[in-house]
């Protein structure tokens, strides 16, 4: 009987449910891409590309045999992933789209709740939303930059939204449109019956089906949760959700258990029912050292890795200069079973050199022989993976 986990066994679980106790050679082959994502549950997207885009980073970190246009063959022909919202941009199964149809219909209210998005819809919102859709009906997948109405202002920051782009993304967070594919990292919208395919577009889950579904594959993707953690993992429901599933789901959903932190304190959380054969399965994290993307599910709930790990991350390409602590993008390492420091290095793609800037070991570690010598692997494996020349710093 497993009532209560040390700080290891829970990094170890944490870890191997986040896809990264595997090695990182495994091949992993294109068809086998949108299986890594469900286990993983989604992957965030982001624009940034200091060294490689979030999700690809993401994907890469798992295996080493990823490539990039693995994941548009997927998105763009296959269809079995699309772009959504969870806590932020990603990219879904589309097994799972059924039960975004709820975060749809939420989303026209809270949408027209804001006077931001009031403000930028203008006046004639309904014609302005029907006009958009008459567009793609008659004539296919389009740009935001391709809507352009009579009269309207080009804005030239995400702040500067016209209606008509405005438009697009109301019609895309309540699922009128989908994103069919990206153009650089633009996206181009369709309607969404032409985009998911029928088996998926049609289905309909109740609303007791979403929350118990949600409850159920964030803790079996995360391990271990809190009811709050449970309702965070892709903010389709509310906390008060996660509480009341709890109180009144049968206990084979899971089972009560005490996790000691970082800190050595406890808390009580919540655990897959077969935990003793989960642990039985788990093994140990492979030795190798590994950079992280700062947008890594793994890391994603800052005050979570900071609880397990006694890892203090911030992403700081928001701070102003003069306060970050440690730089613009700054990369996470993981060594193990812990959070060992973290990376400022950067793709010099005119010299093609992968630069690296700093490296901060964590307090009471050091970058010794052995670490630099994995460090220097990492490294290795990222300049391959970008073609580059060499490595520098």
């Amino acid at each position: 009987m497993v009532d209560r986990l040390n700080n290891r066994e829970a990094r170890r679980l944490f870890i191997a449910r986040h896809g990264l106790a595997e090695p990182v050679g495994s091949g992993l082959r294109r068809r086998d891409l949108p299986t890594l994502i469900e286990s993983l549950g989604f992957v965030q997207i982001d624009s940034i590309r200091t060294v490689e885009r979030a999700h690809h980073h993401i994907l890469f970190s798992r295996a080493g045999t990823y490539r990039p246009s693995w994941l548009a063959h997927h998105l763009e022909r296959e269809r079995s992933l699309f772009e959504h919202w969870t806590h932020d941009a990603s990219i879904v199964p589309v097994e799972y789209y059924a039960y975004w149809k709820h975060r749809f219909a939420a989303a026209r209210d809270r949408i027209l709740s804001k006077s931001w998005w009031r403000e930028r819809l203008g006046n004639d919102r309904e014609a302005m939303l029907e006009r958009v859709l008459a567009r793609i009906e008659e004539e296919g997948p389009i740009l935001a930059r391709e809507l352009n109405e009579d009269g309207e202002q080009r804005g030239g920051t995400w702040w500067g939204w016209r209606p008509s782009k405005s438009a697009l993304e109301f019609l895309w967070h309540t699922g009128a449109i989908s994103v069919t594919r990206r153009e650089g990292f633009q996206k181009v919208y369709d309607l969404s019956h032409r985009v998911i395919p029928d088996t998926h577009f049609e289905a309909e889950t109740g609303r007791e089906d979403l929350i118990d579904w949600a409850c159920r594959t964030a803790l079996d993707r995360l391990g271990i949760a809190t009811p709050g953690e449970l309702a965070a993992f892709f903010d389709l429901i509310s906390p008060g959700d996660a509480k009341t599933w709890v109180e009144r789901t049968d206990t084979d959903a899971f089972r009560p258990i005490t996790v000691e932190l970082a800190d050595g304190s406890d808390r009580d959380m919540l655990a897959r029912p077969d935990l003793p054969e989960v642990l039985a399965e788990t093994p140990d994290p492979p030795g190798r050292l590994r950079i992280l993307s700062p947008f890594d599910p793994m890391l994603r709930d800052r005050k979570r890795a900071e609880r397990l790990f006694g890892f203090d991350y911030r992403f700081e390409a928001f701070v102003p200069g003069p306060q970050r602590q440690y730089g613009y993008y700054v990369f996470p390492i993981l060594e193990g079973d812990r959070l060992v420091g973290r990376i400022d290095m950067r793709a010099d793609r005119d010299a093609g050199a992968l630069t690296v800037r700093k490296v901060w070991p964590e307090p009471r570690l050091s970058l010794s022989k052995a670490r630099s010598t994995r460090l220097d692997g990492e490294l290795e494996r990222w300049r391959r993976y970008l073609g580059f020349e060499t490595v520098r710093s």
